[in-house]
């Protein structure tokens, strides 16, 4: 997992050659006014736009998940977003079996940390992370990158 501002993404380009793509996808954006829905960015990188009330500690857990086919990167375009963190490794109780169609998995584990993210901040997660996001009061606009693996 990472956890930084957009202002320094350039520092995370490297680590995947989709994030590039996804980063400066961002550039010049008014990422206020982006259209809500799934939006096909490049071949292996799709973005989701949402716009939502934060949820429950108790509703997010409901969907503790992670993914093995998909790096999620998940920024905070307005709002305060509170997400809940375990490693895989650590998680021992499954809710169901891995869904590849879906590319979920769900856990009933309780998150080791949360940590919240603000405007213009970026959640980087792999398939070793499990999260629990969107946990929060009033409204969150968010951005989640879905970078094929």
């Amino acid at each position: 997992m990472i956890i930084d501002s957009i202002q320094n993404a350039d520092k995370y380009i490297s680590l995947h050659p989709l994030f590039a793509t996804a980063f400066n996808f961002l550039q010049g954006k008014d990422l206020q006014n982006l259209e809500d829905g799934k939006h096909e960015i490049a071949e292996g990188l799709k973005l989701i736009v949402s716009n939502g009330n934060g949820k429950t500690t108790e509703t997010s857990l409901e969907k503790f998940e992670c993914h093995q086919q998909n790096i999620d990167i998940q920024v905070c375009v307005n709002g305060t977003e509170t997400i809940g963190w375990k490693p895989k490794e650590k998680c021992t109780n499954p809710k169901e079996d891995y869904n590849s169609e879906k590319d979920v998995q769900f856990f009933k584990d309780s998150p080791d940390m949360f940590f919240q993210l603000t405007d213009g901040q970026f959640v980087i997660f792999y398939p070793e992370d499990v999260h629990a996001p969107m946990i929060g009061e009033g409204a969150i606009k968010k951005l989640v990158f879905k970078v094929k693996i």
